[in-house]
């Protein structure tokens, strides 16, 4: 089995589960009958599934899929709480990036490949209601996603959490903030939080982050678009980090 492939029929998908292969999305039909192992083992492993129509299923394959279609990831995720203690002791600061509802995967790709190349530390993305890796994902960042670490967590709301408890500064990219982008420090454990282009980051997750800052707009179009954005604060950081001239160091100067 390649990853990132769709796989199709119970026993495929129980065995594909048992092996421990990172699934994606597990499409089950409604009236499913009989599987009530399946459904253990799902539950044992914490994996989700979307219950759809049989029709919904026909279309996707015409082959024998016995109610179950299941996508594998083209990648293994890694575990927030094991990517920011490991970081911690390489003697570095670590830098996140979080997406709050990113759904475009041309977007997701874009933005992988750019924190690839500015040494973000990974990428952390929700469980639920979000871009995975997949296989558009993967040609978009033109490899990036093969070497950079994706966090897929429950929410992005308990990642913010463990990140500021774990000594992380969050930051989120908002129409709604005061200060630009520029007028913050980033030379320390930092994350940057982006969300979505519709409806930018859920309010709860803004509340819960430490700083809000924005990009001027000098234009009439409202918005940038969210890999752009990402990339744009990302850069600040490398900028900041490679240069030591950042509003720590300036106040220390003062």
């Amino acid at each position: 089995m390649k990853d990132g492939e769709m796989i199709y029929g119970m026993r495929a998908v129980v065995e594909a589960v048992q092996s421990g292969k990172e699934i994606d999305k597990l499409l089950v039909r409604k009236d499913l009958q009989g599987a009530g192992a399946l459904f253990a083992l799902l539950k044992e492993r914490g994996i989700r599934c979307l219950r759809v129509p049989p029709e919904g299923l026909n279309r996707i394959t015409r082959k024998n899929h016995q109610g179950v279609i299941a996508y594998v990831s083209a990648v293994t995720y890694h575990r927030l709480e094991d990517v920011v203690p490991s970081v911690f002791e390489q003697g570095k600061d670590p830098f996140l990036v979080l997406l709050d509802g990113i759904t475009d995967v041309r977007n997701f790709g874009a933005i992988a490949r750019t924190c690839e190349c500015a040494g973000v530390d990974a990428i952390v993305i929700p469980s639920k209601e979000s871009v995975t890796v997949g296989a558009d994902a993967m040609k978009t960042s033109a490899g990036a996603l093969n070497l950079l670490p994706v966090c897929r967590e429950p929410s992005i709301r308990e990642a913010i959490r463990f990140l500021k408890n774990s000594g992380v500064k969050v930051v989120a990219a908002s129409g709604k903030a005061v200060r630009n982008y520029t007028d913050i420090a980033y030379d320390l454990p930092v994350a940057i939080v982006t969300g979505a282009e519709d409806r930018g980051i859920a309010a709860e997750n803004l509340r819960l982050c430490d700083e809000m800052v924005k990009i001027p707009l000098l234009g009439t179009i409202a918005s940038l678009n969210v890999s752009v954005a990402t990339a744009i604060l990302a850069y600040e950081v490398v900028r900041q980090r490679k240069s030591g001239d950042s509003i720590t160091q300036q106040h220390k100067q003062i």
